[in-house]
Parts: C-alpha cells; sequence; structure tokens
C-alpha cells in the first residue's frame, strides 16, 4: 500500500455526469484506499439525478450539450478549473478529457495517467463526422506519447496504442467487485433475458427486437442512449409492450438487481467499426458476477473469455430468426445453462476488481519513486 508524507490531492476528470459510471467510481474508490484525497469532475445535465459519494465529486453546468462546441467548453472549464487548484496528480478518462488535463499537467509539472475506455477515435458516432475524427485523431498523436502513464481496458486498445505510439498501456479491465458477486443461480420460472449498456446504433438491439416475437422470454433492457426512443417505437410497432421493457438509467446495484433475476444475458455488439470490433463490454464482466449464462458475439476480446471460462456461447449470424432459435435453444436446456452459471461462479475468483486495481497501486509506486 502506498504511503504519503501527506495525503497527496488526485483530480479525476471524466466528460458525463458521474451517476452510472461505474468504473470512474470503481476508480477513484481504489485511489481513496491508496491514500489520495480524490475530486472527480464531471458535467451536471438537466436530467442528472442527485447522488452522494464517499470522496469529493462536482458537477459543471455546461451551455452546450453536444459536438464541438460541448468539447470546446468541457475541456476549457476543466482547464481553469484544474489550473487554479492544486493537485499532486491528474487522472484523464478518455479522450474527450485529455487536452486540458495535458495542458495543466505540462505547466505545472504534474504527472498525468490517461485512462482509455475505447478507441476513442474509431466509435461509430465519428464515422460521418470525418473532420472531427481527424481532430481527435490530433489531440491522440500529440498528447497519448507524453503522458505518463496510460491505462486502457484490453489488450486490443494496448497494442494499437503500442504499434501506433510505442507507448506501453497497463490493461485494467472494468470488472465488479467481489463484494458485488452474485450467490448460486436459481433460474426463475418465468425466462428472462436482460441487455444493460449504452443503447447506441450497431449494438444488435435492432435484430434482438425484431426477433422477440419469437422468442419465448421476456426482454430488459436497462441503459439510455440515442436510439432509445427509436426502439420503444419499433417495440410499440411488433406490439411487444408486455414483452420487452426499457428501464431506463439504473444505478449500478438497480442494474445489477434486474440482472441477477435473468435467465440469459444478450451482448452481440457487431464488428462495424474499429470500437466494437476491438471491445470488452463491461456487461461481459458483469453478466459474469451475477453468475448468469451469456450469449456474445465472438468478438476478439469477448470470445475468450466465453469459451476459456465456460461462461456461455457465442453467436455470429444475429439476423431475427437465428436469434431466435438460438435463444430459444438454450432457454430449453436448463442443465447447460446451469454449467455455465457454475462456471460463473468459479471465473468469479479470477475476475474481480481487487486483482484489477493492483494494477493502479504499481502505476503511483512507479510514478512517485520516480
Amino acid at each position: 500500500m502506498l504511503t504519503f508524507v501527506r495525503m497527496k490531492k488526485i483530480d479525476v476528470s471524466v466528460s458525463n455526469d458521474l451517476f452510472s459510471d461505474n468504473r470512474v467510481n470503481k476508480t477513484c474508490l481504489s485511489l481513496q484506499k491508496l491514500g489520495f484525497d480524490v475530486r472527480l469532475i464531471g458535467r451536471m445535465r438537466k436530467n442528472s439525478p442527485s447522488m452522494s459519494r464517499p470522496y469529493r465529486f462536482c458537477r459543471m453546468r455546461l451551455l452546450f450539450d453536444k459536438e464541438i462546441w460541448f468539447y470546446a467548453e468541457l475541456n476549457i472549464r476543466l482547464f481553469f478549473k484544474l489550473l487554479f487548484s492544486r493537485q499532486d496528480a491528474l487522472w484523464a478518462n478518455d479522450l474527450d478529457t485529455l487536452p486540458a488535463n495535458f495542458l495543466v499537467s505540462k505547466l505545472k509539472r504534474k504527472p498525468l495517467v490517461f485512462d482509455s475506455h475505447e478507441h476513442f477515435t474509431q466509435v461509430p458516432e465519428l464515422k460521418e463526422n470525418p473532420t472531427a475524427r481527424k481532430v481527435w485523431i490530433m489531440v491522440e498523436r500529440c498528447c497519448v506519447p507524453r503522458v505518463n502513464r496510460v491505462v486502457t481496458v484490453c489488450n486490443t486498445i494496448k497494442n494499437y496504442f503500442k504499434e501506433t505510439y510505442g507507448t506501453t498501456a497497463v490493461v485494467v479491465r472494468n470488472i465488479p467487485n467481489k463484494a458485488q458477486q452474485a450467490a448460486p443461480k436459481i433460474f426463475p420460472e418465468e425466462d428472462t433475458l436482460v441487455w444493460q449498456g449504452a443503447i447506441n446504433v450497431e449494438r444488435g438491439l435492432e435484430n434482438l427486437l425484431e426477433a422477440m416475437p419469437y422468442i419465448n422470454a421476456k426482454l430488459y433492457i436497462a441503459g439510455d442512449g440515442d436510439i432509445k426512443e427509436k426502439l420503444i417505437k419499433e417495440a410499440q410497432r411488433l406490439h411487444l409492450e408486455n414483452k420487452v421493457f426499457f428501464t431506463g438509467r439504473l444505478t449500478f446495484d438497480e442494474m445489477m438487481e434486474r440482472t441477477r433475476k435473468a435467465t440469459i444475458g444478450i451482448s452481440i455488439d457487431q464488428p462495424t467499426n474499429k470500437n466494437y470490433a476491438s471491445s470488452l463490454p463491461n456487461k461481459i464482466f458483469e453478466y459474469i458476477n451475477a453468475s448468469l449464462p451469456i450469449l456474445a458475439s465472438p468478438l476478439q476480446e469477448i470470445k475468450p473469455i466465453i469459451e476459456n471460462y465456460g461462461v456461455g456461447e457465442c453467436i455470429s449470424d444475429i439476423t431475427p430468426k437465428n436469434l431466435a432459435d438460438t435463444i430459444n435453444r438454450m432457454l430449453q436446456d436448463k442443465e447447460k445453462l446451469t454449467v455455465y452459471s457454475d462456471n460463473c461462479r468459479k471465473a468469479q475468483e479470477e475476475l474481480n476488481w481487487e486483482n484489477e486495481e493492483k494494477k493502479i497501486e504499481q502505476i503511483f509506486s512507479q510514478l512517485f519513486k520516480s
């Protein structure tokens, strides 16, 4: 465990409203455990719920809500907030908070850790905006090789940083705590499916809705995002009001309570862009943590976990008919589902945040030693 002559202050920055970002919360709690006085900085939106944390946090009210004006205002406001406050270290989450943190780090000569949660320059939202993508690539090219440490969520993004910039990143996967692990699975009498996360394009949700009239189960979609309203209208068109339920954004504990009651957890992101192709969704570890059998796309970071730990099945063809046939077959074979669930319990011994956070301690041991 790190020991300081005096308590060191660290500012952790993120572009969201903090409420449901469980990875950032776990990171802050781990930093606090290491002896840091943590301040988490994010944004306040019109619909942001009230919240409390055991460390300091603040949420900035911004005039702009999206696109270039939002990112410009965010980084300008963040720059001055960081510049005119005292801290011993900085932690920037994702590329959209890196410019402000990078400038303050250089001006004040404070160590900066960049935590890349995704392959930011390859997200689908930038596919139709090549100018914005070029700007973010320039930011990445300027900053990433010159920060003190880089953290990321999977080996594919780690390899990208190494091959592109010669930067060695540390992989800290977004895995729940041991305390949140579920008891042995008892399958409900009424079969339910769960899908959780950001409700965005190219995640297979449209196909899943089209398959639902032929699936012998209910579906709970936990989360919020760009296409949520579109999916609600599609569910109404398919007369699925009593079969598909949108829970909206939940706290992590509320989401996991719903997940533990399900029969199968779904994760069918499609490799239509480099960000999704290289992704390792949080929901994979959350399903394992809930002892929940998984049906997932065979993406390069997901397939080895599904197969090596034996926690579910992979599906390449997500046409509505094949999705329905596969899910119905899995639901009918409770003996195999029990095996998957038991394997989740075994995997939890290795896949937990307590193992991942040791890497954060190593990072700061090296930073402050040097």
